[in-house]
């Protein structure tokens, strides 16, 4: 029984270091670009966007369509970005238990 007592503190210390990573990463803002850096995005911690910065040379008649292409992969490089930081800070959260925490339902690593 005293190894049962063990693994549940440990358990309970990764929950609040989970915890703890999750309200960290709700406070970054990752950063995306396209187009050599002509377009960058901004989203927060929860995938939100947050800010859209276009190189003037971009806002040009006839250029809408680009930009828009643009915006769209910016926000992809963004997104990509965070997921990566998201499973990272996760995966460093759960430490050893991080192999048990594969089959637990809202945990991507």
């Amino acid at each position: 029984m005293k190894d049962l007592s063990g693994l549940m503190k440990q358990a309970q210390a990764m929950q609040q270091k989970l915890a703890d990573a999750q309200a960290r990463l709700g406070e970054a803002l990752i950063e995306g670009t396209a187009g050599g850096g002509m377009v960058t995005v901004t989203l927060s911690g929860a995938g939100d966007l947050k800010k859209v910065v276009l190189d003037e040379s971009l806002i040009e008649p006839g250029e809408g369509e680009v930009i828009a292409d643009l915006i769209v992969a910016a926000h992809a490089d963004a997104k990509k970005k965070l997921e990566a930081k998201q499973a990272q800070m996760m995966q460093e959260a759960a430490g050893p238990m991080a192999g048990l925490m594969g089959g637990m339902p809202g945990m991507k690593f």
